[in-house]
């Protein structure tokens, strides 16, 4: 049997996946066998998260009983294939080839670009000067940042960001990201006064509505505590009121991939601040990082700790490893990251960091006994397969029971994310469809309408014509007539939609973890599988139990921890080296 055939017969590939191997045979029936595979795995791999196919990794990218060729037999192929392209690092791929090899990674040539185009935007932006930090600007900062002479980590990621034109600030929930970056744009305002230029045009953007407009109340309700405290007025309504999600800054329409703004027509604006950075995929970094004008200042906020992005790349950790290498000519990043780790969210309701420690680590003796010992606010039902069990069903279920015999749908609306279910998996027992649709049956009966008063939706394609995007959740409410509608918050106010009118949406009682990205939610439950399944891993885990603002249930057994703890959301990327790591 083939090694394609044997392929084929594992049930792994996607049939698009085939396709490219099969389409490169038909138009040369002299490419070896190796190519085709790798052509078929470079695509798959895309869909899997990776940038690219790593030749010595391929039993991990498919976990089936395959053998493999050795290095030098895929390499052999690949020298005598027309069809592969082997650019210099910097150097164009060409055009006509639609594989790129380079150091041991097979890539669709559109992804070498972007990482290829993204190294070279970030260089750019590295390259821009900034103003030397005026006297009157150094005072602003130690007034903002009273601590900064005692080693305060905020004060020291702010005169970073003044003093580069391209930040990342990494840093666990809570950590005061937001908050450090929003006095930041006070500093830069202020500098621009006293050097007699205009304010400086900012935008704020994330990767989803529910990030950008949680960042966007924080900057606000931030400018409006230095107003109260004194700080110039002027320099506070510098600060933009109002964020967008990344597609809408670019003007990328759903189905395309060119941007209204791209290098040739870039953004009007002199700063950006990137909020959920983690979330951020390759492609779409690739493209906001080419549309920033010279000289504008680039401020990525994350958590590398997080699950990386759900399509190619993991932007965040390459930067973050960028960031931390030995300065030299090559490495334009360097230096240019500033983590913070102490927590301003913690409550006396939730102690979670000691678990969410535990968790960054890999120390899963720690973090069973965290979750045994039930710090404040943390629960973990060990062995519980199902959230509908006695015991658990009706404390899971009363808030949305309340939800259902709501009138006002802004009422609704302030009150959806006061509890979700999170699992890891979308299909099967403990997976997010059929969660949802207990859970629906346990609201509204076996013979429900699809749409029902209290039914949660998500909204999963983003619709530029009805102002809705992947990731937006609503409510279904009656209205003064009766009629049932869904119900969504927006940037400018409360609007309603016949459900059946709306894009492709879900039920949203339950989502995957993935999905919960850029969200937070009062109390969270967590489901984990009954059996280790390649999803589960150290970054999943760390970013479901980290929703949590008040209560977290963990349930499931502590194999499933133990099996997430030991295996790590890998990406395959060069974007890191190209940038000096």
């Amino acid at each position: 049997m083939s090694l394609l055939d044997a392929l084929q017969r594992s049930g792994t590939l996607r049939p698009i996946d085939l396709a490219l191997a099969h389409a490169l045979q038909r138009v040369d029936d002299a490419v070896a066998e190796p190519v085709l595979v790798a052509a078929a795995l470079a695509s798959y791999a895309v869909a899997q998260g990776h940038a690219a196919f790593d030749i010595a990794a391929a039993q991990e990218l498919v976990e089936a009983p395959i053998e493999w060729p050795d290095g030098a037999a895929w390499r052999e192929a690949f020298d005598a294939c027309a069809w592969i392209a082997r650019p210099n690092a910097d150097a164009e791929s060409d055009g006509a080839s639609p594989l790129v090899v380079e150091d041991g990674r097979v890539y669709l040539r559109r992804y070498r670009e972007y990482e290829r185009r993204l190294a070279l935007a970030l260089m750019r932006l590295c390259d821009a000067p900034v103003p030397a930090m005026h006297a009157d600007v150094d005072a602003m900062h130690a007034r903002l940042f009273p601590g900064r002479d005692e080693g305060d980590a905020q004060a020291a990621a702010a005169r970073r960001a003044l003093d580069a034109p391209v930040l990342l600030v990494t840093g666990g929930p809570g950590t005061g990201k937001t908050t450090t970056i929003a006095r930041v744009l006070v500093l830069l305002a202020a500098q621009a006064r006293v050097n007699a230029l205009p304010m400086p045009r900012i935008a704020l953007a994330a990767p989803t509505g529910r990030a950008a407009d949680r960042m966007a109340g924080s900057v606000r309700r931030i400018a409006d505590e230095l107003r109260d405290a004194g700080i110039d007025g002027e320099l506070c309504s510098a600060l933009p009121t109002s964020a967008s999600t990344l597609h809408r800054l670019l003007g990328l329409v759903p189905g395309q991939t060119r941007a209204r703004f791209d290098a040739k027509q870039p953004l009007k604006f002199d700063v950006l601040v990137v909020d959920e950075a983690s979330m951020v995929d390759l492609p779409l970094m690739c493209k906001l990082a080419e549309a920033l004008p010279p000289g504008a200042r680039l401020l990525l906020l994350g958590d590398r700790d997080q699950l990386p992005s759900v399509e190619a790349g993991d932007v965040l950790a390459a930067l973050a490893d960028a960031c931390d290498a030995t300065p030299s000519s090559r490495a334009p990043l360097a230096g240019r990251r500033a983590h913070l780790d102490r927590g301003y969210r913690q409550t006396d309701a939730l102690a979670l960091e000691p678990v969410a420690d535990a968790v960054r680590r890999g120390d899963v003796d720690a973090t069973l006994a965290g979750l045994r010992a039930g710090h404040a606010g943390v629960q973990f039902h060990e062995d519980a397969l199902d959230p509908f069990a006695p015991g658990l069903r009706e404390p899971l279920l009363a808030h949305w029971r309340a939800l259902r015999d709501c009138s006002d749908p802004r009422d609704a609306l302030s009150r959806v994310n006061r509890v979700r279910l999170l699992t890891a998996l979308r299909d099967g027992p403990q997976g997010a469809n059929v969660l949802n649709a207990r859970i629906e049956t346990a609201l509204a009966g076996t013979q429900r309408d699809t749409y029902f008063p209290g039914r949660l939706l998500m909204v999963t394609e983003n619709s530029a014509r009805h102002g809705l995007f992947n990731g937006d959740v609503g409510i279904c409410l009656r209205d003064v007539d009766g009629t049932l509608l869904a119900w969504f918050e927006g940037a400018d106010g409360l609007r309603a939609f016949p459900p059946g009118a709306l894009p492709a949406h879900t039920g949203a009682f339950a989502m995957t973890v993935h999905k919960a990205q850029g969200s937070e939610f009062d109390s969270v439950w967590l489901q984990l599988p009954a059996v280790d399944t390649r999803v589960l891993s150290r970054e999943l885990l760390y970013t479901g139990i980290t929703r949590a603002r008040s209560a977290l249930h963990v349930l499931g057994p502590a194999t499933s921890i133990a099996s997430a703890l030991s295996r790590h959301a890998r990406r395959v990327s060069g974007l890191a080296r190209r940038l000096g790591a």
